[in-house]
């Protein structure tokens, strides 16, 4: 089985979680699974630019980059966060290969054409997966950053959930996960949704039950299964130690994501 698994936030801050996500990561790599790791790092990326003297702005869950943003980013996330991530696995024996989406034009991004302009944030136009196909054949689980090389040659900072969504349609992978800071999606009376059909989204953004940084996640589970994958979940990062169990068992953890 293909697993896309999208790892962020606490997760990518705590020692302990951090080595609990590897871990699972592993034991499905070890059961014969391919899986692929995205991440991002705005939490990591924020304090960076504080340091630099730079505040952070976003709007509908996207950081507004200029060009030394996109710079600190390339630095934090394809280079700090992503090594992190590689040595967690190697502690866990398990063999990864970091890279950004830029790299063997895995991933090709356009700028986002947005209202305010965002600067050099971009969303995906194009993906080549035979290097993480070449990845896998190794046995090596690829970590993969959320930054892409436009056209333009310019480096663009993307949504790692859209990252994450891009790279399980061009893998045409069975299973995306996003392992999250939240225990799932909140419904409007504050308990978790167990299972969210795709057209209850709109309502619950008009009611503003989501908002932020959900909402660019729920657009990736969308487009994930729009294009073919054929299962999505959201699931708190305390719990990635079900993600071997997720096709095999009953799993009450987080959020299902479905179509209909």
């Amino acid at each position: 089985m293909k697993y896309v698994v999208k790892l962020g936030g606490a997760a990518l801050e705590r020692p302990d979680l951090l080595q609990l996500c590897a871990k699972s990561i592993a034991d499905l790599a070890r059961d014969g699974n391919q899986v692929a790791l995205v991440h991002g790092g705005g939490v990591q990326l924020t304090k960076v630019l504080a340091q630099m003297g730079k505040k952070s702005e976003f709007v509908a869950g996207l950081r507004i980059t200029d060009a030394e943003t996109r710079d600190a980013a390339l630095m934090v996330l394809g280079g700090r966060v992503n090594k992190s991530l590689v040595a967690a696995l190697d502690q866990c024996g398990q063999q990864a290969v970091g890279l950004t989406g830029g790299d063997g034009h895995v991933f090709r991004a356009r700028k986002k054409k947005t209202t305010p302009d965002l600067g050099f944030v971009g969303e995906i136009a194009a993906t080549d997966p035979k290097w993480l196909d070449a990845i896998w054949t190794m046995g090596a689980v690829p970590v993969i950053s959320s930054i892409a090389l436009g056209f333009d040659g310019e480096y663009y900072n993307i949504n790692a959930d859209e990252m994450a969504s891009a790279c399980a349609v061009a893998t045409q992978a069975d299973v995306l996960v996003f392992l999250t800071d939240v225990p799932g999606v909140k419904g409007a009376d504050g308990k978790v949704m167990r299972w969210l059909r795709l057209k209850e989204v709109a309502a619950l953004e008009e009611q503003s039950v989501v908002s932020g940084g959900m909402l660019p996640k729920l657009n990736a589970c969308k487009e994930a299964l729009m294009h073919g994958v054929k299962r999505v979940r959201i699931l708190p990062a305390e719990s990635a130690k079900v993600l071997p169990d997720l096709l095999n068992s009953r799993v009450n953890d987080g959020t299902e994501v479905m179509v209909a």
